[in-house]
C-alpha cells in the first residue's frame, strides 16, 4: 500500500512540475519558457531554440500555417531590419519534419512588400520548397470586430490569416519610435489594413491585435541574428548572433526587451497585455533555457523619443 501511496505521490509530484509552465488558475498566468540561443551558424541555432521549447509538441501535421516574418521595407536582413531569410528557410524545413503539408510565407509591410520579397531573398526560399507567398496587402479584406477591445474595436485582416489555424511568428530585434520596441506582438500589423489605424493609442492597439490572434499565434521565433537600434526602419544594425522563441508572444518580447537593455517594466504594451491574460510580461515568471539574458545583453540605442526610458 505504501509501495502505491508513493508511486502516485511521486505521479502527482511529476505532473505539477510539468503544467506549472505555461498555465493560467483563475486569470492568473504563473509560468513561461522562453529559449536564447547564441550562434554563428543560423540554421543550428534555430533548431537547438526550437528544441529547447519543444516546438514540434506545438504544431499539428494538420495544421495550415501561415509564417509571418517582417518585410516592413525593402532593405537586406543584414540592415537589422528585416527577417532574415535563412531563418525562414529553417522554419519551413521544421515544419517539413512535424508532418506540415499546408504552408504559406505571407506579410504585408508598409513600403513596397513585392520589392522586399526581392531584397531580402525570399522568393528563392519558397521555390526551393514548392510553398506559396503571399502580399497580404493585396489579400482579401475581412472586417472583424475585436472581442473587449482596448481601442481597436474593428479592423480589417487579411483573409489567409483568418484561414491559417497557425501562425509562426517571426520579427526582428528592433526598438520602435512609437512604441519602445518592435517584436512579436507588434509584427501582427503586417496581417491588417490600413496599417495607419494602429498609430493612435498604438499601445492599447497592440495589445488589441494580440487578443485577436492568440489562438492563432503558436510560435514566436525572434531573429536576432543582427539587430536594430536607434529605429525601426532607418536605424543602425547590431551583430548579435541570437535566436529568441517561445510559444507566450508577451513572454518572448520581455524576454526580447531585456536583451536589448530595456526594462520591461517600461514597455508599456507588455504590462497591458500580461493584464489582459495574454502572457507573461514578468522576467521572474519566465524560464529562460539556453543563454543567460546577462549574457547575451546589450545596451540599445534608443529613439530619441525614449532617450529617458527605462534601461537595466
Amino acid at each position: 500500500m505504501r509501495g502505491k501511496l508513493f508511486k502516485t505521490q511521486e505521479y502527482l509530484s511529476e505532473l505539477t512540475r510539468l503544467i506549472k509552465w505555461d498555465v493560467m488558475v483563475e486569470g492568473e498566468i504563473k509560468r513561461a519558457r522562453v529559449a536564447i540561443v547564441k550562434g554563428e551558424e543560423p540554421y543550428e541555432a534555430l533548431n537547438r531554440a526550437l528544441e529547447l521549447i519543444g516546438a514540434e509538441e506545438l504544431i499539428s501535421q494538420k495544421d495550415k500555417v501561415l509564417i509571418k516574418p517582417n518585410y516592413v521595407v525593402a532593405k537586406h536582413p543584414s540592415t537589422g531590419v528585416t527577417t532574415d531569410s535563412r531563418i525562414i528557410d529553417g522554419i519551413i524545413q521544421f515544419l517539413r519534419r512535424v508532418g506540415v503539408h499546408e504552408i504559406i510565407v505571407g506579410e504585408g509591410g508598409a513600403g513596397d512588400t513585392e520589392r522586399a520579397f526581392d531584397v531580402v531573398g525570399i522568393r528563392d526560399v519558397i521555390k526551393r520548397h514548392n510553398v506559396r507567398l503571399i502580399n497580404l496587402n493585396n489579400d482579401r479584406l475581412v472586417r472583424v470586430r475585436v472581442s473587449d477591445a482596448l481601442a481597436l474595436h474593428e479592423v480589417g485582416v487579411a483573409e489567409t490569416a483568418l484561414k491559417s489555424t497557425c501562425i509562426v511568428n517571426v520579427p526582428k530585434l528592433k526598438v520602435h519610435h512609437m512604441a519602445l520596441v518592435t517584436l512579436s506582438m507588434k509584427n501582427l500589423m503586417g496581417l491588417i489594413l490600413p496599417k495607419s489605424i494602429m498609430h493612435d493609442q498604438i499601445n492599447e492597439k497592440i495589445v488589441d491585435l494580440t487578443s485577436l490572434f492568440k489562438d492563432k499565434v503558436k510560435l514566436n521565433v525572434i531573429d536576432g541574428l543582427v539587430g536594430s537600434e536607434e529605429d525601426e526602419v532607418h536605424g543602425s544594425p547590431v551583430q548579435m548572433n541570437l535566436i529568441i522563441a517561445g510559444r507566450d508572444i508577451v513572454a518572448v518580447d520581455t524576454v526580447a526587451a531585456a536583451i536589448m537593455g530595456i526594462n520591461p517594466e517600461g514597455v508599456r504594451y507588455l504590462k497591458l497585455a500580461e493584464r489582459r491574460g495574454l502572457g507573461v510580461a514578468n522576467l521572474s515568471n519566465i524560464e529562460v533555457l539556453g543563454e543567460k539574458i546577462e549574457n547575451v545583453k546589450r545596451r540599445f540605442k534608443l529613439p530619441p523619443e525614449f532617450r529617458n526610458s527605462m534601461i537595466i
